[in-house]
């Protein structure tokens, strides 16, 4: 019998997949919250698979605590930051991540949506509306911008950036230009231009970052990085809070070396502001788009997460590559 633990209820299509299987044993973490460390290192023990998500820090704690019957931590989640891969590696433990055509699909459709906002001051305008502020109609009323004619500069050309570029290059007539450690030849051959990443930052009007948080992505975007964008710029994360210095990012606001931004991650997430005691708050910004990690929160999304986590443990129970794997020892 295998036992597969998954730390909290996730979407039904991948949990009635594995409940299906015979010879598997599948409980949940029932409460609608991430689960406590201590009940997490109670809970994994004896289990052969873990389903973890990326609220929860799979450490060698944990996989000490589940101890030698564990085989496979299936995330769900795209990214994988959350996990000790070499932790892992020395446990002979194969790590898999829950990346699906539809999870890019929906975290490039709220990018879109978050440059659309900024762009045409949607969140400042509706907040100001409702206020009971709007006396009328004026001439220079929240003047915004329009994207025809802009510069889409993307931090990273994967699935998601390249989804972004076609819609907006197609769409609304957007240059794009992007950076990443491997190039692109797809996306170049659509008209995407290559640049360096400080050449990007001076060009582009929308910057959308879209890398994993790594050592070497800690902190990519920090003071030097804002000062070379344009001040009619907007800077947006769909992707990992600590890729960008939330302070400096804030002191950038404050100066005026950028338009605006749009976060779905944060630095010290689930804090908005990493020292709710300081005075760099995000939230009193009006020209900041937040929302709350929910780039990927929609119906197809997230079921296609939870059938790839499924798939994943599938096929290692059947003694296959999984589709996703991160690594296997």
């Amino acid at each position: 019998m295998a036992k597969i633990f998954v730390t909290r209820d996730i979407p039904d299509h991948g949990l009635k997949l594995l409940k299906a299987r015979k010879g598997v044993q599948v409980s949940i973490y029932k409460e609608n919250k991430a689960i406590p460390r201590g009940e997490l290192l109670k809970r994994v023990k004896g289990v052969d698979i873990l389903l973890p998500l990326l609220t929860d820090k799979i450490d060698a704690g944990v996989m000490d605590a589940a101890g030698p019957k564990l085989k496979m931590i299936a995330n769900y989640a795209v990214g994988f930051d959350n996990i000790d891969l070499k932790a892992a590696a020395a446990r002979n433990i194969v790590v898999t991540n829950a990346a699906a055509p539809e999870v890019s699909e929906s975290v490039a459709e709220h990018a879109i949506a978050m440059i659309f906002a900024l762009a045409h001051r949607i969140v400042e305008t509706d907040t100001w509306t409702r206020q009971g502020k709007y006396k009328g109609w004026g001439p220079k009323l929240f003047l915004g911008s329009d994207l025809k004619g802009k510069t889409l500069g993307l931090i990273g050309a994967g699935a998601i950036g390249s989804a972004i570029a076609r819609r907006l290059r197609d769409g609304f007539d957007v240059e794009v230009v992007y950076t990443d450690i491997k190039r692109n030849e797809k996306l170049e051959a659509e008209g995407a231009k290559f640049l360096k990443q400080d050449q990007l930052l001076r060009h582009a009007d929308f910057v959308s970052l879209h890398v994993p948080l790594l050592p070497s992505t800690h902190h990519l975007i920090s003071t030097k990085e804002l000062k070379l964008m344009k001040k009619t710029a907007f800077l947006i994360n769909t992707s990992r809070g600590p890729i960008v210095d939330e302070i400096a990012l804030v002191k950038a606001l404050l100066r005026g070396d950028i338009a605006g931004a749009g976060l779905d991650v944060y630095e010290c997430e689930p804090l908005i502001d990493c020292n709710p005691k300081d005075t760099y708050e995000l939230r009193k910004l009006p020209n900041v788009v937040l929302t709350p990690h929910t780039a990927s929160a929609t119906v197809e999304a997230r079921q296609a997460m939870s059938v790839a986590a499924a798939t994943n443990i599938l096929a290692f129970l059947d003694g296959k590559q999984p589709p996703n794997v991160l690594q296997i020892k």
